[in-house]
């Protein structure tokens, strides 16, 4: 059973304790998530945006999900598509994370990306990546929750600027609105 939280009225007493917007967002700037950018294709418009909602929903079938607000000017492509890339992004990329999530400019005119032959952009340096069909777009809020199934991923055979191998390359963070990276100095 899904629950529509948009369309169902809230009218308990508990809800008049709930959490501002901004109380919200306070709350998620201080929990750390790694940077992906979902890319995309309908037809020959491509379509990409910086996510840090992303999870792993399932090992069996291998399921993945994420979030993406209603008013996302990707929201209409994601409607559409069948398929879509996540591009799982390494500490060196917070500068591709900033130009997917800019509003008003084309993502790809950098370049740094190709196409798979199923047609889906791929980011070039993205150590790793998973392609996958989509199964599920759920409202929630104001937001729609996208399951996806796992199809295919792929891991970079180069290595970064630093020249470290691909198993070696630290993710992209993002906490407290500022790009961290992990490596061996902050495991505990």
């Amino acid at each position: 059973m899904t629950a529509d939280l948009h369309s169902r009225e809230h009218t308990g007493p508990e809800d008049a304790e709930a959490l501002s917007p901004e109380e919200f967002k306070s709350v998620f700037r201080r929990h750390p998530a790694g940077v992906a950018v979902i890319t995309l294709a309908v037809g020959e418009r491509l379509v990409g945006f910086t996510a840090t909602s992303v999870i792993s929903v399932s090992a069996e079938p291998p399921l993945i999900a994420f979030s993406v607000a209603g008013t996302s000017s990707s929201w209409s492509a994601l409607e559409l598509a069948d398929t879509l890339v996540v591009n799982f992004l390494s500490a060196e990329q917070a500068e591709v994370s900033t130009r997917f999530a800019t509003t008003g400019i084309d993502r790809f005119a950098h370049g740094g990306w190709s196409r798979l032959p199923t047609g889906e952009p791929v980011l070039d340096a993205t150590p790793r990546w998973v392609r996958g069909r989509i199964v599920q777009r759920t409202p929630v809020g104001s937001s729609h929750l996208v399951c996806l199934h796992a199809l295919s991923g792929s891991r970079s055979e180069e290595r970064d600027r630093t020249g470290a191998a691909d198993d070696e390359v630290p993710p992209l963070v993002y906490h407290n609105r500022v790009y961290h990276r992990i490596g061996d100095n902050s495991a505990l």
